[in-house]
């Protein structure tokens, strides 16, 4: 009984103290923010045909739409063409800001409002890897997902480099200077998303959920700012530490689950195609105009039944397979690795580069974090002995060998 209540203090005392995973976060927030915002500034030319007021699913249809449904999109607030192209060019921002992790707790809350305007302004324009991003964009929201490879964190680890450089109080010093060295950014975004909440607020924009989560958030990112800056020592900033800590944990829990529920159900509803048992399902994709960016190669791999069998075979075994494997660690990074050049393969073959980012970035929830610190090392041109340095380089403020956060938290990244 003892050692089960240890194990239970040891077990609660981490997940309230620590914000698990921060290199595992950090990819993901890379990830999707770089997915969507290459999708955006791909689509530039075609956006009024998507999104806009030239789409083939109009107004009115949406406004019909969503009357009954209420999702959510600020899109429909005006028809304009000029609060389209508004709303099209913060999601851009916003998605830039995001991936470089600048003022994330705001970013990532902006670039929630942005996926969701979009893609339920137009439901029928997008496949399977929206659907991902459309998930996950809720759900980063609740991550502190800054903590490394972020200018937040960068910022939040100048004062602290400085005071340990002059051999100073260290924690102290950077407790309080992270605040401070904010400047003015943080209050003037927080004052403009307030202006634009209220104006949805007043004007009945917004359903009372959507209301009651986004007040909950504008005032939370002000209460956060205001203890960094008077009390980063005090209680205050202890309780919002683990009243976040205990957010991320559940948000990456969250993840994981969604990313094995992604594939589970898509192999098990592959097992019941009789394309899928026959091991013919590939076959028919690789003979589609849509579908072959390189007609060459698509008749090259549809040319050879043994290897339409056997990739066929294999996307349904890895996919089935996949969710039991966590416990096994080998096992399962093996998978992941042939999940990940799966969607590679999709990429090329089926010309779905944004779906394939889009679940290579959800994957990435379960990479080892040796290997992301490594990977951090290689990007930062240094040698792989010199993973916890260059953990620091990018910006790192967690615990590069234990790949948590550390339990003195830094203010200021997310």
């Amino acid at each position: 009984m003892r050692r089960a209540r240890a194990a239970a203090g040891r077990g609660l005392a981490k997940i309230t103290g620590q914000a698990l995973g921060p290199y595992q976060s950090a990819v993901i927030r890379i990830g999707f923010a770089g997915t969507w915002l290459f999708f955006l500034l791909r689509e530039i030319p075609n956006r009024h045909e998507m999104y806009g007021p030239d789409g083939p699913w109009s107004w009115s249809l949406a406004e019909r739409l969503i009357a009954s449904n209420r999702a959510f999109t600020v899109l429909m607030w005006s028809d304009s063409a000029l609060w389209f192209e508004t709303v099209y060019a913060v999601s851009v921002l916003a998605s830039a800001a995001l991936l470089l992790g600048w003022r994330t707790r705001a970013m990532s809350v902006v670039f929630m409002v942005g996926v969701l305007s979009l893609q339920n302004r137009s439901v029928f324009m997008g496949d399977g890897g929206d659907n991902v991003i459309h998930l996950m964009a809720i759900y980063l929201v609740l991550t502190r997902c800054a903590q490394v490879w972020s200018l937040d964190a960068r910022r939040a680890a100048r004062p602290r480099a400085r005071a340990l450089a002059g051999g100073g109080a260290g924690t102290g010093a950077s407790a309080g200077g992270s605040a401070s060295e904010g400047g003015a950014a943080g209050p003037v975004l927080w004052g403009v998303l307030g202006a634009v909440f209220a104006y949805g607020a007043v004007t009945g924009r917004f359903s009372y959920g959507w209301l009651a989560a986004l007040a909950a958030v504008w005032v939370v990112l002000g209460l956060w700012w205001t203890v960094d800056r008077y009390d980063p020592r005090g209680e205050g900033r202890a309780v919002l530490d683990v009243l976040a800590n205990l957010l991320h944990n559940a948000g990456m829990l969250v993840i994981m689950a969604e990313v094995c529920l992604i594939y589970a159900t898509a192999g098990w509803y592959k097992i019941q195609g009789s394309r899928w048992q026959d091991g013919t399902a590939l076959y028919y994709p690789l003979g589609l105009d849509y579908f072959t960016p390189w007609p060459g190669l698509s008749a090259l791999v549809a040319g050879s039944g043994t290897l339409v069998m056997l990739l066929s075979y294999g996307t349904v075994a890895v996919q089935v397979a996949f969710p039991f494997t966590l416990f096994n660690r080998r096992i399962k990074n093996v998978l992941l690795g042939l999940m990940m050049l799966e969607h590679v393969g999709i990429a090329v073959l089926l010309g779905l580069p944004f779906f394939s980012l889009a679940m290579i970035a959800a994957d990435a929830v379960f990479l080892p974090t040796v290997f992301l610190v490594w990977l951090g090392a290689r990007v930062a041109g240094l040698r792989p002995g010199r993973a916890a340095g260059a953990a620091g380089a990018v910006g790192a403020v967690g615990d590069a060998g234990a790949g948590v956060a550390p339990a003195r938290p830094v203010p200021g990244p997310r």
